[in-house]
């Protein structure tokens, strides 16, 4: 097991990429090591996207299957020249009103990042985050950086450095700590390469704000139908789960006071992933997390995966969720709890 360095970073300094810390991450980078760092949506565990080592010490440090395509970081629209073979009208709109943000971008590619980054895809994922330490991460190390979520595949995704620690202290070479994200749900995925454009993973950026820049917008069949190879990131495996089952309940409160009551007969330990106005309406179940108010979809968001891992210092056996309204970011959220059930709804 490696020593894994940990270095903790104000974002809100000058000048970041000068820093030492940035540049000992950077130089590990260089050398095709494996380094976590955090973005506006979750923590990446960034590595050398031309590099085929770099590559695969991402996928063995997750445990992440290898047909599972990565995002390429870069902190600039110029690097994309050395990426992708061309950018369409719409793909440059969307480029200007949402980047750097929680946008990814399907595109076609030039073959010049490692093939375990795209899966053996003709087409390459790109995005630029926003967060000044990963901006400064990626300037500091001179390569577009291919970063998934810095978790063990299938465990919810990190929105701290200590939920990165827990999953991967000892697998890779360093840990950035820049604090909490803030979207705390991964970015939106589109094809650029179909028409209409077509969201592949619904995130930080609802289906509405992009339709109000490019006009219609498809949703992939995959999002729902896990029958062909995977363009993204997050649509063919079980991800985001806690240690117990989840399942998602639909009807309301009632509802899962009902399904509390069966597992309770059945001496199950029970929990419950509500929102901050239904936290004390289940006095039945062992456990309860609020991830947000429902009023504040993007607070469910934000905690989301923090409160799926809560549960995980618990002895619950199995988890009921309440459901979210399937549209704007909301569309976000049912998909990560759609894939931390891997489908199981009442």
């Amino acid at each position: 097991m490696m020593v894994t360095k940990k270095w903790k970073v104000d974002k809100f300094v000058d000048n970041l990429k000068s820093y030492p810390q940035i540049r000992e991450a950077a130089s590990l980078l260089k050398a095709n090591e494996v380094v976590a760092f955090p973005t506006e949506t979750v923590y990446g565990l960034g590595g050398n996207a031309l590099s085929d080592e770099a590559i695969k010490k991402i996928y063995e440090a997750k445990g992440r299957p290898s047909d599972n395509p990565l995002i390429v970081h870069v902190s600039s629209v110029k690097q994309l020249d050395d990426l992708c073979s061309g950018l369409n009208e719409q793909a440059e709109e969307l480029i200007k009103a949402f980047w750097p943000g929680p946008l990814t971008l399907i595109l076609p590619s030039t073959g010049h990042v490692s093939e375990k980054v795209t899966a053996g895809l003709s087409t390459v994922a790109i995005r630029m985050p926003e967060d000044p330490i990963a901006k400064a991460v990626i300037e500091a190390s001179g390569l577009p950086i291919a970063a998934p979520s810095a978790n063990l595949s299938g465990r919810p995704s990190p929105t701290t450095a200590a939920h990165v620690l827990r999953d991967l202290d000892g697998r890779v070479a360093g840990v950035i700590d820049g604090g909490e994200t803030g979207v705390g749900v991964e970015s939106t995925v589109v094809d650029c390469t179909s028409k209409p454009i077509t969201i592949l993973r619904p995130g930080g950026i609802t289906k509405e704000q992009l339709e109000a820049v490019i006009g219609e917008v498809g949703e992939d069949p995959a999002l729902t139908g896990q029958d062909k190879a995977p363009k993204s990131p997050g649509m063919k495996y079980r991800h985001y789960a806690p240690a117990a089952p989840v399942y998602i309940v639909h009807g309301g409160m009632e509802r899962i006071k009902e399904v509390l009551q069966q597992a309770n007969n059945e001496n199950k330990k029970t929990g419950v992933l509500t929102t901050d106005e239904n936290k004390d309406g289940y006095p039945e179940a062992d456990f309860v997390v609020a991830c947000g108010r429902r009023s504040v979809p993007e607070s469910v968001a934000h905690h989301l995966y923090q409160a799926l891992r809560e549960f995980d210092d618990t002895d619950v056996e199995i988890i009921f969720s309440e459901s979210f309204p399937n549209e704007g970011i909301g569309a976000a959220i049912m998909n990560r709890l759609t894939k931390a059930a891997g489908g199981r709804e009442l």
